[in-house]
């Protein structure tokens, strides 16, 4: 077929579908629908995905953190009988492990207190309070093995403070502008909990993970102080920094053999201690987005098959509307070929249209999303738009060949006696 037939049937096509407007809108609804959901979903996860890989890469990526529980346990849950009767860690493990594993900068403890349910925690500075904030006992190294820690105001926790156990306190952005929004924090006394504390730093703005709790609602001390206050809390975390040259997964074992040494755990037994590696959350962001992905799929997966079956619908229609035309066409010349390529061209473009409707409200989808929300980051990608496009191609393809091909061989001789 000549390029100029080709351009002919495209006008026929467009012709056709111009004249039954009404019907063929509510034969794409099916792929608009479809093309949406995709166009959408993939963009916000699109966004999140690297929003999140952000996160990860300040949280530390090459850093992996040690820990007695395993990660991502419900801290509301009793832990089970074989965790339960594990030794705490304690801050010398983090010592030995920098010591004993060559690839490994930093080896740093640190320790939570967070009490949002039946008693609260409070920091307050004259009349202004805050309360539901995290306290974190820290050491030196704290902010070289987790990068999102970064203070722009002031000074960190020094080792003149840890040895001293002295009551010096870095706090969040947001705690900071609620307790001082007309004054310059640094070198103000607080009281946390209580207990007076000198200000000593702030951290750089971070409102958290899609609005929850970040570095805003951090106050850190150092980790002899918590100890001294906070006697209670036994729970230590190791966060150990790898270093640039270092292999991961070399390091890793590093860590694993000196923690087995360092807690005598027998060459048979299971380790009773956790390692966390530093793809953790990202692993388990892919978890939680590997279902929302898969019921995007079953969602747009329905309605292209609703819109498929109504293009092909339409275009059965068609044919038998058109017997006449299809008989005269024909008798005058054309080849089954050619009366193929007519029809599969309205198919083509009837679901063409509803793919680039669907794309264009799946990108307002995304934007809007991105302006109401701005911590869900959504973006459209040219990749996104390509298959989306591809997609309902492809439906107009599978759809459209059937009625076409059935349109194709026709006996020209029972088309002109149609009435």
């Amino acid at each position: 077929m000549t390029v100029t037939a080709l351009r002919e049937n495209l006008w026929v096509a467009l012709d056709t579908l111009r004249a039954r407007k009404g019907r063929s809108a509510l034969t794409i609804l099916g792929i608009v629908i479809g093309v949406t959901s995709v166009i959408a979903i993939a963009s916000i996860i699109d966004g999140l995905n690297a929003y999140v890989q952000g996160r990860i890469s300040k949280l530390g990526a090459r850093t992996f953190f040690v820990m007695r529980i395993p990660a991502g346990f419900n801290p509301t849950a009793r832990l089970p009988p074989n965790i339960r009767i594990r030794k705490y860690i304690n801050s010398d493990d983090a010592k030995y492990i920098e010591q004993a594993s060559p690839g490994v900068e930093y080896a740093t403890s640190f320790i939570n207190r967070i009490n949002f349910l039946e008693q609260t925690d409070e920091i307050r500075y004259g009349n202004a309070y805050v309360e539901k904030f995290i306290i974190r006992g820290v050491e030196p190294e704290y902010t070289y093995a987790i990068p999102l820690f970064s203070v722009v105001e002031g000074r960190f926790i020094s080792q003149f403070d840890l040895e001293h156990s002295r009551s010096v306190a870095v706090i969040g952005q947001a705690l900071s502008d609620s307790l001082f929004p007309m004054t310059d924090p640094i070198g103000k006394e607080v009281r946390i909990n209580g207990r007076t504390y000198e200000v000593i730093g702030i951290f750089d703005k971070d409102p958290g993970l899609f609005g929850g709790f970040g570095v805003d609602q951090f106050v850190c001390i150092p980790l002899t102080n918590f100890q001294k206050n906070y006697p209670d809390v036994k729970e230590i975390f190791i966060a150990a920094s790898v270093r640039p040259d270092a292999n991961m997964g070399i390091t890793r074992d590093q860590v694993l053999e000196s923690m087995r040494r360092r807690r005598h755990v027998k060459y048979n037994a299971e380790n009773d201690f956790e390692i966390a590696d530093p793809d953790f959350l990202g692993n388990l962001w892919n978890q939680l987005t590997g279902a929302l992905v898969l019921l995007t799929g079953i969602i747009s997966s329905i309605g292209l098959l609703v819109g498929g079956i109504g293009v092909m619908n339409i275009m059965l229609i068609s044919v038998t509307e058109r017997t006449s035309e299809i008989g005269v066409r024909k008798a005058v010349g054309a080849t089954k070929g050619d009366i193929r390529v007519q029809f599969l061209l309205e198919a083509i473009v009837l679901s063409c249209i509803g793919g680039v409707i669907g794309i264009l409200i799946g990108a307002a989808i995304a934007f809007s999303v991105r302006a109401l929300v701005p911590s869900i980051p959504a973006f459209v990608s040219i990749f996104w738009v390509l298959a989306g496009f591809s997609i309902s191609v492809s439906v107009g393809l599978f759809f459209g060949y059937y009625p076409a091909n059935r349109a194709a061989n026709l006996d020209p001789i029972n088309c002109l006696r149609h009435e």
